[in-house]
């Protein structure tokens, strides 16, 4: 099978449920066997972006919070939702000034996630940012976030020993390790 026909057919789709964050759409479908089937697919109405700030010493910062989907605590790089409004860049810089009162004056692309791609067409850009000055946080009412600076090295270590589990976070901190021969 060539990797770039689509084995699925869509016989028709309908909105199932929408909110002011995502949207849920059902399809009808033949699947790549030629049967029947439905089909589900969230879709996020900004874009997702996680920001792995990065001082002079090689420490970054992580920000843990329970997490309501999971029901349970979860460290991860500082990240959220871009409205479209806003630039992947421009997201980026102020995700990380609300989640821990970073601003940098350098920001580099990581790479790109697709963060369940089975269920969601979510996107999700990885930066790095560095040249950081501290500042005063801007949490959303939502978030009620703790903040802790850490060696990178330790970040990796965390990913290792799955205490970090969130997609953006595990991708994004294995790659710059990788990239930073670590």
């Amino acid at each position: 099978m060539s990797e770039e026909k689509n084995p699925w057919k869509t016989l028709s789709g309908k909105l199932v449920y929408e909110n002011p964050w995502i949207k849920v759409d059902e399809f009808q479908v033949i699947n790549p066997s030629g049967n029947p089937g439905i089909y589900g697919k969230v879709s996020f109405k900004g874009l997702a972006v996680g920001i792995i700030p990065i001082d002079e010493e090689g420490n970054t910062w992580l920000v843990g919070q329970y997490r309501y989907t999971l029901n349970e605590y979860s460290w991860e790089i500082p990240m959220g939702a871009v409205p479209t409004s806003e630039t992947y860049e421009e997201g980026a810089l102020r995700e990380l000034r609300e989640e821990t009162g970073l601003t940098a004056q350098k920001l580099e692309f990581l790479c790109k996630i697709h963060t369940s791609n089975s269920v969601t067409d979510e996107v999700g850009m990885v930066y790095v940012a560095r040249e950081l000055s501290e500042g005063e946080t801007e949490f959303d009412d939502t978030e009620d976030i703790q903040v802790k600076k850490i060696p990178f090295k330790e970040a990796l270590e965390w990913v290792m020993d799955g205490r970090i589990t969130d997609s953006l976070s595990v991708g994004g901190i294995l790659k710059l390790a990788r990239l930073l021969n670590i």
